[in-house]
């Protein structure tokens, strides 16, 4: 009997772990959420300074309660593999913010055009930046394209569904490039999604960005060829013969900026062009 009791209770147990094995487990969605990753890195914060849409206005950035600079303080590449970039103007608005590179902490500012703060003459559709510790040398001409660097850091057109905050550190995933020719400099445009968008995982390469976002390569090509035509200006150009190069060449185009900002930041080439490495 003793026997046949032990039996009995050595199967209830053997079925009660089977369920319990059966059973999947399911995180409440309100915790689950939290682990849901996000690209905005929220190690750097901003202070406003001077009135909104104002010459005076600036945008500036701290990590904890010192003053850092976007330009050389946040780190270009991201422990995963992937990038990070200061976003300067929010998909969807028109004002022409820009990190200035020649003034001290080189905070977020409107760009001036004959004394006036500078517009584009539509909105643009994308949020847009640049990427940290990188630099296009103006004296450094490129050999297949024939053209110098337009002195700036590395431009970043970021296709993803959300509005950006100007002054905001994301983290991106790059996709491709665009080689822009601006008045005779090369101003290269890296296309990239922030890692946190609903499509960041369908996209890894420009012939993704074809499938899972049919027409938008095309639609940044157009925008930024003829946003000068209605100032009365030509359309840009671009080299390779207007294609979005692959995300294996838009990787050298950025690790070879960020070598030439290097060479910049350390001394070894020197600051001919006045910009601010403080």
């Amino acid at each position: 009997m003793a026997a046949s009791m032990s039996s009995l209770r050595m199967m209830k147990v053997l079925r009660t772990r089977a369920v319990t094995r059966a059973a999947p487990l399911r995180m409440p969605l309100a915790v689950r959420a939290q682990h849901t990753a996000s690209s905005k890195i929220e190690a750097f914060t901003n202070a406003e300074k001077g009135p909104k849409d104002s010459l005076e206005y600036r945008i500036f950035f701290n990590a904890g309660a010192k003053l850092v600079s976007p330009w050389h303080e946040v780190p270009l590449y991201a422990e995963d593999g992937n990038l990070h970039y200061i976003n300067e103007i929010p998909k969807e608005t028109s004002a022409k913010m820009e990190v200035a590179t020649d003034e001290v902490g080189n905070p977020i500012k409107q760009d001036i055009k004959k004394g006036k703060l500078r517009f584009y003459p539509y909105n643009i559709n994308w949020n847009y930046g640049m990427l940290p510790q990188t630099w296009e040398d103006p004296a450094k001409t490129d050999p297949t394209l024939n053209v110098q660097g337009d002195n700036d850091p590395v431009d970043v057109v970021e296709i993803g569904s959300v509005a950006h905050k100007s002054g905001g550190v994301y983290k991106v995933k790059p996709l491709g490039v665009y080689a822009m020719i601006d008045d005779g400099e090369l101003d290269w445009k890296v296309i990239a999604i922030s890692v946190d968008d609903p499509k960041a995982a369908l996209v890894n390469d420009v012939a993704d960005v074809e499938k899972h976002f049919p027409g938008e390569l095309e639609k940044v090509l157009t925008w930024f060829r003829d946003y000068k035509i209605p100032d009365g200006k030509g359309a840009n150009k671009f080299g390779y013969d207007n294609k979005c190069l692959d995300k294996a060449f838009t990787m050298n185009v950025i690790k070879e900026t960020h070598e030439a900002y290097v060479h910049l930041k350390s001394g070894a080439r020197k600051n001919s062009e006045d910009l601010s490495l403080i």
